[in-house]
């Protein structure tokens, strides 16, 4: 005797027996997904960008001849984290000789706050989409298994009202909804890597950074207290 077939199940069998809060829940996790692919595309490209830029400047910087040249390349214009900080502590030790509160505490202290600052704004800017990330990361799963519960009751009160209650019968719909599960997992698993890949990189961007910005405060120190 050859096996019964069960025909017609299947993801797309799924979404015409799924309702209202099955396809909402398909709905929200299809969001988050791109959600996530998109943010992982963006941010990935712009620390690449980032790098190579912030790797030429760095190359610039240390072989120019002045801190004078420095600033004649910039232009005013700076186009990675780096380059931020050398124009606005140059701004900064050029605002040195003014009156104004800003500088009442004397140079170092000013420019210390400024190049503080800097470091603060390109962290806070390093942080942009990681909520959202971490937030797919941690409901996604939890979400998907909303949607196979509500799945599987949702076929069960089908198959009860059919009186229809074999093997059979409950194997195909309860196998459905649990590809609720999986589409949670789907969109959780690349958004927990993305964000523990981009924590790691912030975390290794800023301390670059504030390293980077003692160097420069050494540097503008040393030539303040010359002049």
């Amino acid at each position: 005797m050859e096996p019964t077939v069960v025909e017609g199940l299947g993801f797309a069998h799924f979404l015409t027996q799924a309702d209202g809060v099955g396809k909402s829940v398909l709905l929200v996790l299809l969001l988050l997904s791109v959600a996530s692919w998109y943010l992982i595309f963006t941010r990935a490209l712009a620390n690449w960008l980032a790098g190579r830029r912030a790797a030429a400047f760095l190359h610039r910087f240390w072989q120019a001849g002045s801190l004078d040249e420095v600033a004649d390349s910039l232009q005013g214009h700076p186009d990675n984290a780096f380059a931020v900080l050398v124009d606005e502590a140059l701004q900064a030790q050029a605002n040195a000789g003014r009156e104004s509160l800003a500088v009442a505490g004397g140079m170092g202290e000013y420019l210390t706050r400024t190049l503080n600052n800097a470091v603060d704004r390109e962290a806070a800017a390093s942080e942009h989409g990681l909520t959202v990330l971490a937030s797919a990361g941690s409901a996604a799963p939890y979400i998907g298994l909303f949607g196979t519960v509500w799945g599987i009751y949702h076929a069960l009160v089908q198959i009860g009202m059919s009186g229809q209650g074999t093997l059979d019968k409950v194997a195909g719909p309860v196998g459905e909804a649990l590809i609720m599960t999986a589409l949670g997992l789907a969109v959780a698993i690349p958004a927990v890597l993305a964000y523990n890949a981009f924590n790691r990189r912030n975390r290794m961007w800023l301390s670059r950074l504030e390293s980077f910005a003692h160097d420069l405060y050494v540097l503008l120190t040393v030539k303040h207290g010359q002049h």
